[in-house]
């Protein structure tokens, strides 16, 4: 889980955040309530977690985009059957 919480964490630094360093970002921060993602922020999000860890759009509720930890839990998920 730490390789993928390094990548999402330095996927908002460089999206969103970059004048941030990736040490300084708090895994648990909410993103969205502090500013940092907006509904577009969120779908840019969302498409990059499809590219990179073939997470389905279906399986992820907006409410698990909040912080860099819940999207690296999303992306660490085994794939699930359908």
């Amino acid at each position: 889980m730490s390789e993928v919480l390094g990548a999402v964490t330095r996927f908002v630094v460089e999206e969103f955040l970059p004048d941030v360093r990736a040490d300084e970002l708090d895994p648990d921060l909410d993103l969205v309530a502090a500013g940092v993602l907006d509904s577009l922020g969120v779908l840019r999000v969302l498409a990059w977690l499809q590219d990179t860890f073939d997470v389905p759009a279906d399986d992820v509720d907006p409410a698990d985009l909040r912080s860099v930890r819940a999207v690296a839990g999303l992306a660490a998920a085994p794939v699930r059957a359908g």
